[in-house]
C-alpha cells in the first residue's frame, strides 16, 4: 500500500513548496514475515523524487530526526528499527546523514499475541534538496500472521553496521567534562580505521539532549571523538556511560558502538 506524503503546517513554507511537497516522497508498508520467535519483520520504505534526501536517525545539526507516532495501532507491544548504513552530506558547510531516493527501514515488531498485527501511524520525516520540508507519512497496514520472507528486506537487513567484534574494536572509553551549559564527552576508540574522513555520531537514550557535530582526528589504530551535550535545563547532567551510543562513518560503511568505560 502506498501514500503520500501530508504536508506539516509550518510558517517556512510558501505555498508553491506546500504543493511540492505532495508529489516529491512516497512511503510504502512492506508487509514481511513471522520469525520463529514470534516477532514480524516488515518494513517502511520511503520513496524520494531524484535529488531529494531524508534523514536517519541521528541526523545531524541542520537535519530533522524521523519522529513516530503509533497510535491507533493494534497487538505491537515494541518495535525495534534496523537503519540501513546511511551516506554523510555536506550542505553549505553543515553536515547532514540520510538516503537519497529511497530507503528501506526493517522494523522487528513485537507483538502481544499470536494474530494479526495492525500497523497503524504516522512518521514525521524531514526531505531536502536545496530546502528542507518537515512532511509527515500515514501508514494503515495489516501484518498477517503468515508471509514469506521479502528479498527487498532482506537487502536492507544486511546493509547494516559492523558489530564492535566485526569491526575489530578492542576498547571504548569516554572522558565527560562539564561545560557551562551541560557536558563535553570525548570518546577514545581503538579500532583499524573504516577509511577517509571518518564522522562518529554521539547518540543518548534521552532524546531531548543536543549533540553538536563531533570533531574527530586518528592517531594509528586510535580515533578520537569529541561533541558537547546541552540539556533542556541548560546545566551539567548526569551521562550514563553505558547509554551511550556511537556509530563510526567512512566510505559507505558504519560501525555501531553501545556504551564505553569510564577514561
Amino acid at each position: 500500500m502506498t501514500f503520500r506524503a501530508l504536508l506539516f503546517t509550518t510558517t517556512l513554507l510558501t505555498a508553491p513548496i506546500a504543493t511540492l511537497a505532495q508529489d516529491m516522497v512516497e512511503l510504502d508498508v512492506l508487509p514481511g514475515w513471522r520469525e520463529a520467535d514470534g516477532t514480524h519483520m516488515a518494513a517502511l520504505r520511503v520513496t524520494l523524487d531524484p535529488g531529494w534526501k531524508t534523514y536517519w536517525r541521528a541526523p545531524g545539526d541542520a537535519g530533522i530526526p524521523p519522529r513516530f507516532d503509533w497510535r491507533g495501532a493494534d497487538n505491537m507491544q515494541a518495535v525495534s528499527f534496523h537503519w540501513p548504513v546511511p551516506d554523510v552530506y555536506m550542505t553549505n558547510g553543515m553536515r547532514t546523514i540520510g538516503y537519497e531516493n529511497q530507503v528501506i527501514i526493517p522494523m522487528q515488531i513485537t507483538p502481544q499475541s499470536s494474530g494479526d498485527i495492525l500497523m497503524r501511524g504516522s512518521v514525521q520525516i524531514g526531505v531536502c534538496e536545496e530546502i528542507c520540508v518537515p512532511v509527515t507519512l500515514n501508514f494503515d497496514e495489516a501484518l498477517p500472521s503468515v508471509g514469506a520472507p521479502d528479498s527487498a528486506i532482506q537487502a536492507a537487513l544486511s546493509d547494516r553496521p559492523h558489530s564492535e567484534s566485526e569491526a575489530s574494536v578492542a576498547a571504548v572509553t569516554c572522558a565527560v567534562d562539564p561545560i557551562s551549559d551541560g557536558l563535553r564527552i570525548t570518546a577514545s576508540i581503538a579500532m583499524p580505521a573504516l577509511g577517509r574522513g571518518e564522522v562518529a555520531v554521539f547518540e543518548t537514550a534521552d532524546p531531548t539532549i543536543w549533540i553538536s557535530e563531533a570533531s574527530t582526528r586518528r592517531d594509528g589504530n586510535t580515533l578520537t571523538a569529541s561533541a558537547d551535550m546541552v540539556s533542556p535545563s541548560g546545566q551539567p547532567f548526569a551521562l550514563k556511560r553505558s547509554d551511550v551510543r556511537i556509530t563510526v562513518l567512512s566510505a559507505g560503511q558504519a560501525v555501531d558502538i553501545r556504551g564505553c568505560q569510564a577514561g
